[in-house]
């Protein structure tokens, strides 16, 4: 079966979608879900009674579907986290359905 160059570039399309190594958006439950690890609270000294959207205000944040490529490793969400001053961003997984410190 011959394949013309739309076909191709259909099927290159769709490959790289699936891929998904572009930033998304973090959702406000992602964001009240975020804020509850215990390393995230502590770090940016969150209390009891701030929204996500307070949270989400202050923190620079981003959301990958994370994949290793053709190595075995961690499949999933991936959330990028920066402070407004620079250093180390923080990064948190899903293991066992809820957030991590990343490692």
């Amino acid at each position: 079966m011959a394949l013309d160059i739309f076909s191709v570039q259909h099927i290159l399309k769709s490959h790289n979608q699936l891929r998904m190594n572009k930033p998304l958006e973090i959702s406000i439950a992602e964001w009240q879900e975020i804020m509850e690890v215990p390393e995230i609270k502590e770090s940016w000294g969150i209390q009891n009674d701030e929204t996500p959207e307070q949270f989400a205000d202050m923190v620079y944040g981003v959301k990958f579907k994370f994949s290793p490529g053709m190595a075995p490793g961690y499949v999933g969400d991936l959330y990028i986290l920066q402070g407004d001053a620079l250093g180390e961003p923080m990064s948190v997984i899903r293991k066992d359905g809820r957030l991590i410190l990343a490692d």
